[in-house]
């Protein structure tokens, strides 16, 4: 058995910079260019089979479909990993897999290439997904309890500053191609997505070589259906774990409010406010920026007053974000509300985390079922928050009721999280962290 030296700052910033390079993906393939790409350059309607569907719903479809699909695969691979001792080897075939995808984005021209863009969307995002569980599941393995609050808030910074700075380059090519030799700004989109791939692979590199490495086992049939085992043996034990299973109950219902704005904010704000494709991406970067305060403020609120009282303010936050967007028809209030976006997106995903680690009951080697089962429940609140936004939307025909039946998710998730205890989070130790 390979041992780890806890709270070794060599390790802890090779494990941040992971978020540095994966996080190019989320902001840039997710949230940023690629929805307004996609759009841009495919039909408004769209036939499959005796079916229509607009082009938005078809990258929502593809979206929910990617998500369900890691759901339900994480639990097999976790438990591979778990007894075979291939942790890093399946965060490298995940990474390798999204970062190939991205590159491949760059042969999607428009509606010729529909399926090769929509099949390689969908690789990139299972990469992504994918890449996550085993990232997170490193986390009480690298540092002690004292600093889970820190490190998590530090990887997700790492994240968004990483991910602003390629925005910010890619966003120049495309506004100002000449200025670097392209014909057009959509050359330049497509030359982003090759950038996001190697960037992300190429950082990714240096986790690689500090992290833990694998202690590998013989690997064996059983192995296959190990994972499931393991997820049916986390949800046993979550029946003599109350606070656990009320936190993940109060984490589905919330997760389904936080990940849907993200997605769709930049659809309503063009829809129901008539934002322009430059105002749009001025509001991703907004909620990107404004987040890394965020990841830190209430990182620190949750150290000193306890993880639940920070928890529960940016829930009621949020809560009153999805009135205020009801009730938002100026571009002036919905640049306020996006700030607000960020204050609570990056805090509310990393004290997330962080509390999750704290309530495990082991710590030594079953780390990876635990946080697979976390990732299950994550991404199951994706696709049960697109599907509520996505059937009200239908039903009521206006997105702002969409919003608010997000709100009500919000309060679900604030009942359970009020009834759930949670430690009070260990002061670092000496009163330095390691940087």
């Amino acid at each position: 058995m390979i041992t780890t030296e806890l709270n070794n700052k060599k390790t802890i910033n090779a494990w941040a910079l992971f978020d540095w390079a994966n996080s190019a993906y989320a902001l840039v393939i997710s949230t940023a260019i690629f929805p307004i790409y996609f759009v841009k350059y495919t039909p408004d309607i769209i036939h499959l089979g005796g079916f229509e569907f607009t082009n938005s719903a078809l990258y929502s479809f593809s979206v929910s479909f990617s998500y369900i699909f890691i759901a339900s695969l994480s639990p097999l691979l976790s438990g591979v990993a778990d007894f075979s001792g291939r942790r890093k080897f399946f965060l490298k075939m995940f990474t390798l897999i999204g970062s190939l995808a991205c590159i491949t984005l760059y042969f999607f021209k428009g509606e010729p290439q529909l399926w090769l863009g929509t099949s390689a969307f969908i690789l990139a995002t299972i990469g992504f997904a994918g890449s996550i569980v085993f990232y997170d599941s490193y986390l009480p393995l690298i540092v002690t309890e004292d600093r889970y609050n820190s490190v998590s808030a530090k990887g997700y910074t790492y994240g968004y500053i990483g991910s602003v700075i390629l925005l910010i380059t890619i966003l120049t090519m495309i506004q100002r191609p000449h200025w670097f030799g392209l014909a057009d700004g959509q050359l330049a989109t497509r030359l982003g997505f090759i950038m996001v791939g190697i960037w992300w692979i190429g950082f990714a590199q240096y986790t690689f070589r500090y992290l833990p490495k694998d202690a590998l086992t013989k690997f064996t049939g059983s192995m296959v259906k190990s994972g499931y085992t393991e997820i049916r043996n986390v949800f046993g034990k979550l029946k003599t774990l109350p606070d656990t299973r009320k936190f993940l109950l109060s984490f589905f219902f919330y997760s389904a409010g936080v990940q849907t704005v993200i997605y769709l904010a930049t659809v309503f704000a063009e829809k129901e406010l008539n934002f322009e494709t430059a105002e749009l991406i001025l509001i991703v970067l907004i909620l990107q920026l404004v987040a890394i305060g965020g990841a830190y403020l209430f990182s620190a609120i949750g150290t000193r007053y306890g993880n639940k009282k920070s928890l529960l303010a940016m829930i009621v936050i949020w809560v009153m974000i999805c009135l205020g967007a009801y009730f938002t028809y100026d571009k002036t209030t919905f640049y306020i509300l996006a700030g607000m976006v960020g204050m609570v997106m990056g805090g509310i995903q990393s004290l997330s985390r962080a509390t999750y680690s704290m309530l495990l009951p082991e710590k030594d080697h079953d780390t990876t079922s635990f946080f697979s089962f976390y990732d299950v429940v994550y991404k199951s609140a994706i696709v049960g928050g697109t599907l509520l936004f996505g059937i009200v939307d239908n039903i009521m025909n206006n997105m702002r009721y969409s919003v608010l039946a997000l709100g009500l998710c919000f309060v679900v998730g604030f009942v359970f999280m009020w009834r759930t205890g949670i430690p009070q989070a260990i002061p670092v130790q000496n009163g330095v962290e390691d940087q």
